[in-house]
């Protein structure tokens, strides 16, 4: 009988047993729907491994929480009132580099997985997954892993084979890209800072620097790209 890197005793014909971690994972949500939160913690409670410790309802009380407690995993949203979680992400790694970023969103992979994931994050899921899915990534992320889905490993290599035919867009910053997302959907400059807690002149900063890197004039330029490169949904 001898033991295995986990500690455990490995028998002779023994099936074998699934690695138990020493302690439950320690989890932190941040998400500004309380149904979401509340869903959340009571699935995660029901494994034995995972403990909530800590909710957030925006990115500000996101950054805090790292800071105030101790966490080996964060569930992060997007979009959230006053600092967003793509604002939230670079902070907290600059804060609480220890702590795994994994993002849980309503946006599907193709819009933010590749920039945020550049940005710390370590892994990105779509809030349409299977829970069990949730499971499994924060196992893998709480032990110094990444969770890449089918979806995200295939923009990843698509970028890494190609990465200038892809498209302009692929080198805008995570922020850049929510407010061309929102632009190309229409809203005005105004509309998206008030959707994004910033304010106008700054939208309007991000939108000049929009068009030059995307080569457009208008904001009918920036939805025609938007749709030819399938970005909205």
């Amino acid at each position: 009988m001898k033991l295995n890197r986990f500690g455990e005793r490995e028998q002779s014909g023994a099936a074998p047993r699934i690695p138990q971690l020493l302690r439950a994972v320690r989890v932190g949500i941040a998400d500004d729907h309380p149904i979401t939160r509340t869903a959340l913690r009571g699935y995660l409670e029901e494994q034995e491994d995972f403990r909530v410790v800590a909710e957030a309802a925006s990115g500000r009380e996101a950054i805090d929480l790292v800071r105030t407690q101790d966490i080996d995993v964060l569930l992060l949203d997007l979009d959230m009132p006053g600092q967003s979680g793509i604002d939230a992400l670079t902070m907290i790694k600059a804060k609480a580099e220890h702590v795994a970023v994994l993002v849980l969103s309503g946006y599907p992979e193709h819009q933010y997985a590749v920039p945020l994931i550049r940005s710390g994050a370590s892994g990105y899921l779509n809030k349409a997954c299977e829970p069990s899915e949730i499971c499994t990534a924060i196992r893998r992320v709480a032990q110094g892993g990444r969770y890449i889905t089918t979806v995200v490993a295939e923009l990843l290599a698509t970028q890494v084979i190609t990465p200038t035919p892809g498209g302009l867009h692929e080198q805008l910053s995570a922020r850049e890209l929510q407010v061309f997302l929102k632009l190309a959907q229409g809203l005005t400059a105004g509309e998206v800072a008030a959707e994004l807690s910033l304010s106008a002149k700054t939208v309007s900063t991000y939108r000049a620097r929009l068009m030059r890197k995307l080569d457009a004039r208008s904001n009918s330029d920036l939805t025609y790209y938007a749709l030819k490169h399938r970005l909205l949904d």
